[in-house]
């Protein structure tokens, strides 16, 4: 797996004072390309990786990190462990529990200190049901590199078939993706798996193709545009809190009355009408005008819907 492969190289640069990306290819039987996205992996993590070219060349952690970086203290070792056992709430993989175990037996079981950092945080990555049912599938296939094919729901409820180069599963914001290049728009794709219908994994196998989850994310970021709608809102007292969840402190603005008033922005008319029509009669829309006649428009179709 992943993960235990990503501890068991930082160990291996720990240990040794430069180390050749062919040696460890060989070491953990992973292609060149593998132990390049490995180091970034990494990197990104905080670790500092230098890169050594030429013949004597290789990886090693950077020296005045390795001073101070050597040895895991009881805390650290406390937080894997609890990073882990979130992990093995949403995969339920034999590995994540090996590796648990391993992590684990290194933690003095009998010193209070130890329990009592284990349990200070307790991380439960656990997808929906319905969202479990396709999440072993899909990390099987994304290990042994097959096709997936299923029914894809767009925010429209259209339904179109994906055939699909798994690549890797992320949490964002509390519901599970995974990314993948999509052979029917010939790019990569990220998929809500709540929106996946009739999931199966196919006997055709793939070369992965050198895209990360930060690539996905840079395309996404770039296509995207969260300010496209701007609508000032005006909430009732009674919506403090779920106007606190949402919105932050920083955008809210307290009036004397107890009310309280919000500029937010959305990437659409229709996700802005969804938020809105979601607080009830605790919000009043002020502005702008052209969004406040959507609205009426929208009020006036569920009234004659239900005849009132």
């Amino acid at each position: 797996m992943k993960l235990d492969r990503l501890l068991a190289i930082t160990m291996t640069l720990l240990n040794q004072p430069r180390v050749s990306a062919t040696a460890l290819a060989e070491r953990f039987e992973v292609s060149l390309r593998t132990i390049y996205r490995d180091m970034e992996a990494i990197n990104q993590s905080g670790i500092p990786i230098v890169s050594y070219p030429g013949t004597d060349g290789g990886y090693e952690i950077m020296s005045n990190y390795r001073i101070d970086k050597q040895v895991l203290t009881l805390e650290d070792f406390s937080s894997i462990y609890a990073a882990l056992r979130g992990i093995r709430t949403a995969t339920d993989s034999s590995d994540d529990h090996e590796l648990l175990d391993k992590i684990g037996a290194m933690i003095p079981g009998s010193a209070d200190t130890a329990k009592a950092d284990i349990s200070r945080i307790d991380l439960d990555f656990k997808p929906t049901p319905n969202d479990k049912l396709k999440f072993g599938p899909l990390h099987d296939a994304i290990k042994e590199l097959h096709l997936v094919r299923f029914a894809y729901l767009n925010n429209k409820g259209e339904e179109s078939e994906r055939t699909v180069e798994p690549m890797g599963l992320y949490l964002k914001g509390y519901v599970w993706y995974f990314y993948g290049y999509c052979l029917l728009r010939s790019e990569v794709r990220n998929f809500r798996l709540s929106r996946i219908l009739r999931l199966t994994v196919l006997p055709e196998t793939f070369v992965r193709r050198s895209y990360t989850l930060q690539d996905v994310e840079k395309q996404f970021m770039s296509k995207a545009d969260f300010s496209k709608v701007e609508v000032e809102l005006h909430f009732a007292p009674a919506a403090r809190t779920r106007v606190l969840d949402e919105f932050g402190f920083d955008q809210i603005h307290d009036n004397e009355d107890g009310t309280l008033s919000v500029t937010a922005h959305y990437s659409s008319t229709n996700r802005a009408l969804q938020t809105v029509l979601s607080y009830g009669t605790q919000v009043t829309v002020t502005a702008p005008l052209d969004f406040i006649e959507e609205l009426k428009k929208h009020i006036r179709g569920m009234t004659e819907k239900y005849g009132v």
